[in-house]
């Protein structure tokens, strides 16, 4: 009996150690980034576009912004998470960063067309948003933020 409790014991402390330095990196990195925020049907027509009052585009954001339509299940879809959690954090205060699950918003997703996922809906201040479709790079994504959003 003993020798079971000394094994748990090692165990849930070799489990702790193995944790901690997970932890403390994660900590630390979510201190340093703003995480991408998931948009519900309700906060996307407050933040984004009130579809139900309006025929015509018009956004209601005060910075630009890019919406990642993704699902949990879908590979490339998580192969960007990264890369929007950077982007968020790079561009806090120039550029919201949403994410919209499409299983969860298929409202959403059927508003943008959205077909095929990943896909990003790239909302300039003025103007009609613009789509791109796939898995990219984090340099393609920036140039597409810095040119399409930011004008440079």
């Amino acid at each position: 009996m003993k020798k079971s409790r000394i094994g748990i014991v090692s165990a849930l402390a070799l489990l702790a150690g193995a944790a901690a330095p997970g932890a403390l990196r994660a900590e630390t990195q979510n201190t340093k980034t703003m995480k991408a925020i998931e948009l519900t049907e309700a906060e996307f027509k407050t933040a984004i576009f009130d579809y139900t009052k309006n025929n015509d585009w018009k956004y209601e954001g005060d910075l630009p912004a890019v919406i990642d339509f993704y699902a949990t299940w879908c590979g490339p879809c998580k192969m960007m998470s990264p890369v929007m959690e950077t982007l968020a954090g790079e561009y806090e205060g120039r550029v919201r960063v949403y994410k919209v699950d499409v299983d969860k918003e298929r409202r959403l997703a059927a508003l943008f067309g959205v077909r095929s996922i990943p896909t990003f809906i790239f909302i300039p201040r003025a103007g009609k948003p613009q789509h791109a479709t796939g898995a990219m790079g984090i340099d393609d994504m920036r140039k597409i933020v810095d040119g399409t959003l930011l004008g440079k």
